[in-house]
């Protein structure tokens, strides 16, 4: 798909111009992305360069890059519709399975590219736990649930299995509440424990990086809860790239946050900056509830 080339709009040209970010990428311009510095420091275990993606004749996502970092939390806001959850789906070629659609860029898992001709898309998924916005538990045991992608890359041994499936319902705080149930289906369990059995079942293999998109939508504030601590728990020893419409949470999950318009990044940094202190007045008015 060639490239309309278009005069790129930056920090600067808007402040210069009375033109806002905004107003320049509904007018279809190339934008800047306006990066704290501070976005850049450190090891990124996922990086997205250059990055576009269409379906069919629709683009969702224009040059979005950025380095999301290796054992941080990153949380991705924006109004729906803005290509947040289409960003997310990329990293583990989930939009492969949708019809039409194209990509251009570069995007990188520990430095493999994600979307070279040597990527292996099975060997990829299993480096990445995804939990989506609606829980999806097996129709089989809990303890099935949660070894699930244990057997399946070929681990037979019980000792194994069992202290995996505890260590991961422990990791979601459900361990207490399913420990005597474990044979039981999943079925049976409520809304958020079925979530966090999700989040169980994407963590026991002991993932790179872990998606989640819009986890907590569907729960309420004791479940949500649980799932944040989790999230905060894991900080530190896993990568988590979390997409939210929530800015409360993403302002107490996250270490760094990237605010995304109509497929474009806008602003990119660390999470109290973004909220605190932003470089642009979009973004401020976007996480203050005053646009969007």
């Amino acid at each position: 798909m060639p490239t309309v080339n278009r005069p790129a709009v930056g920090l600067a040209d808007a402040a210069q111009s009375g033109t806002s970010f905004i107003d320049a990428i509904k007018a279809g311009k190339t934008v800047v992305s306006a990066i704290h510095p501070a976005a850049n420091v450190g090891e990124r275990i996922v990086t997205v360069d250059k990055f576009d993606l269409w379906y069919g004749q629709s683009q969702a996502l224009h040059g979005v890059s950025l380095g999301f970092p290796k054992n941080k939390v990153t949380a991705m806001i924006g109004p729906s519709g803005c290509g947040k959850s289409t960003l997310l789906r990329s990293i583990n070629r989930l939009n492969d399975l949708i019809d039409g659609v194209r990509i251009g860029g570069n995007m990188t898992l520990s430095g493999d590219t994600i979307y070279g001709p040597q990527m292996d898309v099975i060997s990829l998924r299993k480096r990445l736990g995804m939990v989506f916005q609606k829980s999806n538990p097996f129709p089989m045991s809990i303890f099935d649930n949660v070894v699930y992608g244990l057997r399946i890359d070929g681990e037979k041994r019980k000792s194994v299995l069992s202290e995996a499936c505890e260590k991961a319902l422990r990791a979601a705080a459900l361990w207490d509440e399913a420990k005597d149930r474990l044979k039981q289906s999943a079925l049976g369990l409520s809304g958020g424990q079925q979530q966090r059995l999700c989040i169980a079942r994407a963590i026991a293999a002991e993932p790179e990086v872990l998606l989640m998109d819009e986890p907590c939508s569907a729960l309420d504030p004791v479940a949500t809860l649980k799932i944040e601590e989790f999230i905060r728990s894991i900080a530190g020893r896993i990568s988590v790239v979390i997409v939210t419409h929530n800015m409360q949470q993403a302002a107490r999950v996250s270490d760094l946050t990237a605010f995304m318009y109509l497929g474009r990044l806008v602003e990119y940094g660390p999470t109290a900056d973004i909220f605190q202190n932003p470089m642009l007045s979009e973004t401020e008015s976007y996480v203050t509830g005053r646009f969007g």
